[in-house]
């Protein structure tokens, strides 16, 4: 038997399981029996590797009725389930019982002034979106003109950053033509009329390929109808150039045409998974960016390239019409330039949708003079002090200060937060059991232990009822989130620090990235790892984040302006992107 099919007939025969560190209770030496039958034999082996140990006794037992089991397996391997099929358990983050504060629903407030419109075409392009649609109502550049702009520089700097999987350069021109007579006509549809936009590739657009960024996907048939955000922004004035280059799957910055490379340094990966939409917005090829986090796809490219990056709360944008990676945890969100573009695209394609079976209607706004003074911010001393704490980090904890909102020491829940990552892994094996069970996960170019091939494979032996103790976990984790952000009103923290990305994602709270500084590091590798620690160094952007009470993104948006504008780095951007 070859080494596929070896493969094939383990997965559907049998219910071996996988769990590192699993502990299991001695049992007493049993009298001599006679010889286990083969399959009493397959569940001792399976036993070991699970860390459990039965009598001979119970394991013959079991043995006798395992037939059944394999047979459910069977028929449940059978049962065609399209990828927007979302299980029956609907996650909600917000706790029973409680009544949650929401933002006003709408923008308030006077913008700041954008200034005159720069005589450099590069300037342009790096400027944050709300600057451009306003410079676009004063009539000093035509969308169609920042199209064309942006159309030029992708054809430029995008092969070499390798961040765009499709480019809709006549669906751009028509929209950007329509959004140009609307401005000639007082028809303004948003804050964001006319702004050009990059889409990560999970995203349906009618007549458009969606390739999900993977191999096996890449010739899927043309979608006819729209994702839910495309709708949005469409119907706000917003202008599409393309799809953006997303890591296979949702994971990494490795897609079946390239691998989206950081403008600060593009030997190396932008990170992922919103890979593409993090490097085009930095290298000044888009307005603005969508992507979306499952578990730092956009907290991880926005700090590898120095973005803004806003996940919102779980169940506020709806993910109609795109690839579903894990269907509790999935999120829609926004990387640019500024603060307030982030803001600006929340305020869009924010809303409730029946489509969405996760989806949660809530308001959303903010208000540009929005004061501080009487926000509380927590912060974990430890974790700007311990191994990976930069002076980055640092700063960025004294400017929250010196911004007068009160700072407050906290604690994280003594938990094994790490633990929850598993989950991802599982649903994801579930949402794509078909690559696996098919081998057709061997067509992935990225084969990496971590890879999803190898993690979907483990997945499929991790046992069912430490799955349900994982998700007792996550409750436990959303509680006693719940009591933090009941003494502050948000958190400053480095990004990874405390397993803050993983729990706040599972307790779907909302994050935003800001750039804050700078680092010089060498070549990384997609967890920050240096490929050569002796190799060249790179001076490359840092970023914090910020955390809030669910559905307080108002707050975010307010938090990170201000540091934003205190820290003054945001509007420095790689050289290549300078052209």
């Amino acid at each position: 038997m070859n080494e596929q099919a070896t493969r094939r007939a383990l997965l559907q025969g049998s219910a071996l399981a996988l769990v590192a560190g699993l502990t299991a209770p001695a049992r007493a030496a049993e009298p001599t029996a006679a010889a286990p039958s083969p399959l009493e034999a397959d569940l001792a082996a399976a036993e070991r590797v699970l860390g459990l140990a039965y009598t001979s006794t119970e394991r013959g037992q079991l043995a006798r009725g395992y037939d059944q089991v394999l047979g459910q397996l069977g028929t449940i391997r059978k049962v065609e389930l399209a990828n927007d099929v979302s299980p029956a358990c609907r996650f909600d983050p917000r706790l029973p019982g409680k009544q949650y504060a929401m933002p006003n629903a709408r923008i308030r407030g006077k913008a700041p002034n954008a200034g005159p419109l720069p005589a450099a075409p590069e300037e342009i392009a790096l400027a944050s979106a709300w600057k451009q649609a306003a410079w676009m109502r004063s009539k000093e550049i035509s969308s169609t003109e920042l199209t064309r702009l942006y159309l030029d520089r992708i054809a430029r700097l995008g092969p070499q950053l390798e961040n765009f999987i499709t480019l809709t350069e006549e669906l751009a021109l028509l929209e950007a033509k329509q959004a140009d007579w609307g401005l000639a006509h007082g028809r303004v549809l948003s804050p964001l009329h006319g702004v050009p936009y990059g889409l990560k590739d999970l995203f349906d657009v009618a007549g458009v390929p969606t390739t999900w960024g993977a191999e096996p996907y890449a010739d899927r048939p043309r979608p006819t109808t729209d994702a839910a955000i495309v709708e949005k922004l469409r119907a706000a004035g917003a202008v599409l150039l393309g799809k953006t280059a997303v890591g296979a799957l949702a994971y990494g910055d490795i897609w079946h045409g390239g691998r989206s490379r950081n403008p600060w340094n593009p030997q190396e990966g932008s990170s992922g998974s919103s890979a593409g939409s993090a490097s085009a917005t930095a290298a000044g090829l888009v307005g603005f960016g969508i992507g979306t986090e499952t578990l730092g796809s956009i907290i991880s490219p926005s700090h590898r390239c120095g973005t803004a990056g806003l996940r919102p709360t779980f169940g506020r944008v709806s993910r109609h019409g795109g690839m579903a990676l894990c269907w509790s945890w999935d999120k829609v969100g926004a990387l640019a330039r500024s603060v307030a573009d982030c803001g600006l695209v929340l305020s869009v394609i924010n809303g409730g949708d029946p489509r969405d079976w996760g989806s949660i209607d809530a308001p959303f706004g903010f208000d540009w003079q929005a004061q501080l003074k009487n926000l509380r911010v927590g912060y974990v001393p430890a974790f700007f002090e311990g191994v990976g704490a930069t002076d980055v980090d640092r700063r960025a904890l004294a400017a929250m200060r010196e911004l007068g909102v009160t700072l407050v020491e906290v604690s994280f829940p003594d938990l094994p937060l790490a633990a929850l990552n598993q989950l991802v892994t599982i649903e994801a094996a579930a949402a794509f059991s078909e690559l696996t069970l098919s081998n057709r996960d061997d067509t992935l170019k990225w084969q990496d232990d971590a890879a999803w091939p190898n993690s979907w494979r483990r997945a499929h032996l991790f046992p069912a009822v430490e799955m349900v103790q994982l998700e007792r976990l996550r409750r436990r984790t959303m509680v006693a989130f719940d009591e933090i952000f009941g003494q502050v009103d948000a958190l400053i923290g480095p990004n990874y620090a405390g397993g803050a990305l993983v729990a706040t994602n599972a307790t779907g709270h909302p994050s935003l990235t800001v750039k804050a500084g700078f680092i010089e590091a060498p070549t990384r590798g997609l967890r920050d790892e240096p490929v050569d620690p002796a190799g060249p160094r790179h001076r490359v952007p840092r970023t914090v984040s910020l955390w809030a009470r669910l559905f307080r993104e108002d707050v975010l948006i307010t938090l990170g302006r201000a540091l934003e504008e205190k820290l003054g780095v945001a509007d420095e951007h790689p050289k290549m992107a300078q052209v």
